[in-house]
Parts: C-alpha cells; sequence; structure tokens
C-alpha cells in the first residue's frame, strides 16, 4: 500500500481508498517512505460503487475477456480507478457495474503497486499530450492570418 500511496503522490490523485482488511493487519509494517498520508487522504469503503458522486466514471482494471487495451483507453476526466487484489480478482458484481473495463497488456500479470503507477502514467501522459494539442491550436488561432481558418478535416 506504501507503493501505492507513492504513486498516488507522484501523479496527484486526489485520494486512495480500499476495501477490505489486508491493509489494516499490514500498516504495522508502514510502507509509505514518502509520507504520503499526509497528503492524499486514505479512506477505507465498503463498496466502491458507493463513492461515486456526479459525472464520475468507475473504471476497472482487471484481466477481464473482453476488456480495452491500456493503450486504446481514454481516460474520463473524474474517474475512480479499482484494481483487483494481487491474489485474485474483482468481484463480478463491480465489473457488472464498471462504466469502463481496461487491462494492461503484459506477459503475466503485474502487482498492485506497478499497475497503479503504469496507469496513472498513462493518464498523466494523455492528458499532457491532450494539454498541448490545445495549447498548441490556441497558439494558431492567435497567430494566424485573420483570414486563415483553416482545419485538417479528420
Amino acid at each position: 500500500m506504501g507503493a501505492v500511496l507513492r504513486a498516488a503522490g507522484c501523479y496527484q490523485a486526489g485520494q486512495v481508498l480500499y476495501t477490505g482488511q489486508r491493509f489494516d493487519k499490514a500498516a504495522k509494517y508502514q510502507t509509505d517512505t514518502k509520507n504520503r498520508l499526509e497528503t492524499t487522504p486514505l479512506k477505507h469503503v465498503d463498496n466502491f460503487s458507493d463513492e461515486l458522486c456526479g459525472d464520475t466514471k468507475l473504471v476497472c482494471f482487471e484481466l477481464v475477456e473482453g476488456a480495452t487495451p491500456l493503450a486504446e483507453f481514454k481516460h474520463p476526466i473524474k474517474a475512480l480507478y479499482v484494481f483487483g487484489p494481487e491474489d485474485g480478482s474483482l468481484s463480478q458484481a463491480i465489473i457488472d457495474c464498471a462504466d469502463h473495463i481496461v487491462y494492461v497488456p503484459t506477459v503475466g500479470c503485474m502487482n498492485l503497486a506497478a499497475s497503479v503507477n503504469v496507469v496513472l502514467y498513462d493518464r498523466q501522459s494523455k492528458q499532457q499530450v491532450a494539454d498541448c494539442a490545445e495549447q498548441k491550436d490556441a497558439q494558431i488561432r492567435i497567430n494566424r492570418d485573420q483570414n486563415n481558418r483553416l482545419k485538417i478535416r479528420s
């Protein structure tokens, strides 16, 4: 969990939610080496779907047949990401209520902390590309001739 908190801090996740009792039992081993608990809220919940509000999308990351590969996934602006446990899977109930089911193509499966790092990095990098494209277009609009209204058509 310390590595998950570290990833949340590095990629500016708003909070970390968890279910079950594993973290409570493991907390005494303190693996939060960057003290992210001071800046990233950590909350135990009984059901992730109870935490959804407004237009927040529930996105499950799990090796599920028919899931979307991460490279093809467009991250929602507001999302609650749910990851399966290292020694099991998410429940069918959470999969059934998910807005998106995504997997990270690998040979074998990654541990929880590695998965969280890869997914949050992917979100950040895709957002930076989108932001950069919008900034470039704004720069073009500001600087082009008043008669130039050209656009690239798809």
